[in-house]
């Protein structure tokens, strides 16, 4: 069995594509998934699995949701090794940014054309910092994300893939919960 974590968007929000935790844990035991648990209500699961390919497993979840809720949401799932990687790889360690809510990962669900990401790389903002790899961007919000101009949709546009974005304190809970 292989450790995973998956992260649902657009779920819970404003009202939106509800979902309960208790049932979606529920629908994920019926699909022969182990040890699964969800962190607060934004579609933060920890599970195990033998399958070993995570875009198999984003598509069975993907399914199953919308067979289940009714809803199409995008679903992200990395084994807790890449998710370990991912998080070691931010380059924003002051701790009282991360104790802040200041540091923000948008992970990408695939790998963005090279040339879009150096296009990105030119981009500036106010009060926002940010670094890119293959796998996440990184991003420092000196006044919080929900004022912040660089963000998921902008993201998602300029770099052309789907993403799903977490603050630091939810990512190093989920790596917590997936040991």
């Amino acid at each position: 069995m292989k450790n995973y974590i998956a992260l649902l968007r657009g779920i819970n929000v404003s009202g939106q594509k509800k979902i309960q935790m208790v049932d979606l844990r529920k629908m994920l035991e019926k699909l022969s998934f182990e040890k699964v648990s969800t962190y607060i209500q934004s579609g933060n699961i920890v599970f195990s699995s033998n399958e070993i390919e995570p875009y198999v497993l984003e598509k069975r979840l993907k399914t199953a949701i919308q067979d289940t809720f009714g809803y199409e949401v995008p679903v992200l799932v990395r084994s807790k090794n890449d998710f370990e990687h991912i998080l070691n790889q931010n380059p924003y360690t002051d701790l009282e940014m991360l104790e802040s809510k200041q540091v923000y990962f948008v992970l990408l669900k695939t790998v963005p054309n090279s040339k879009l990401i150096q296009e990105f790389q030119k981009l500036t903002f106010e009060n926002e910092d940010f670094f890119i790899t293959e796998d996440c961007v990184y991003l420092y919000c000196q006044s919080g994300y929900g004022k912040a101009k660089l963000n998921n949709n902008l993201i998602e546009k300029k770099l052309k893939v789907e993403a799903t974005t977490r603050n630091y304190k939810t990512m190093a809970k989920l790596l917590e919960m997936a040991e």
